[in-house]
């Protein structure tokens, strides 16, 4: 798997001809008393160093994790937070300097639901300006996915699986009453936010204490699979118009 880091400016150059460039991007941010800050970033690379590591054709160049997300609904107990124009703005610069070093086709893979709609503006913004082909998606939603929830049994299940020594002693979830209107909206496709429910739900969404590393390599196995058949699937939609010599 190239990786920019370990690469000279000259293979990056080479690789820019034909290859797609894969950005992941996470968090810092509480989750609950038993995950680590950085649980959302170590989950997005896990999935995109599995992925990679099945796909041979295209050449995927991938660059270091992005560490940190648009996160405020997490600074009532600890989080390194950028504001939503920041991560923008950064999203933005850093598709500007691939295309500058001759990438024509980027992916990103996001792995914090804060991100979400801030990554995907930037990407349909950024390919209104330049001759480039950008994917984005963040890899719970893929497929067959779905929103994962935050420090409950599906990120904890899958930390079990990638990251099990990082993992410490859970808690059952207090009941909160009412519920959180961000977790339980009061109607089907309308987003609420109310003050403090963060913090009043102890920073999870849900019960972590039946997770296990079983259903969490499985559940790392499906996400695997499915970020390496969109990789391919966004080759294929893009190869004979974004890769040199495939015209």
């Amino acid at each position: 798997m190239p990786e920019l880091t370990r690469m000279t400016w000259q293979e990056v150059r080479d690789a820019a001809r034909s290859a797609i460039a894969l950005l992941p991007i996470g968090s810092q941010e509480q989750h609950a008393a038993h995950l680590p800050m950085g649980t959302d970033t170590m989950l997005a690379e896990a999935v995109v160093d599995g992925a990679l590591a099945r796909v041979d054709d295209p050449v995927v160049v991938r660059l270091p994790a992005l560490p940190f997300g648009h996160s405020p609904h997490h600074l009532f107990a600890a989080a390194v937070s950028l504001r939503a124009s920041t991560l923008q703005a950064v999203l933005a610069d850093v598709l500007d300097s691939l295309a500058t070093s001759g990438f024509r086709r980027v992916f990103v893979v996001n792995g914090h639901g804060g991100n979400d709609e801030i990554m995907r503006l930037a990407v349909k913004e950024y390919a209104l300006r330049a001759d480039v082909a950008l994917a984005a998606c963040s890899y719970f939603s893929l497929g067959e996915g779905s929103s994962p929830g935050h420090a409950g049994k599906f990120e904890t299940s899958l930390m079990l699986a990638a990251h099990g020594d990082l993992v410490r002693p859970r808690e059952p979830r207090p009941d909160v009453t009412p519920p959180p209107l961000f977790a339980y909206p009061p109607y089907p496709g309308l987003t609420v936010e109310r003050h403090g429910e963060w913090a009043r739900a102890g920073g999870s969404t849900d019960d972590a204490t039946t997770a296990t590393a079983e259903g969490g390599a499985d559940l790392l196995e499906d996400r695997v699979t499915a970020l390496a058949d969109a990789i391919r699937a966004f080759d294929a939609a893009t190869r004979t118009t974004h890769a040199e010599g495939e015209a």
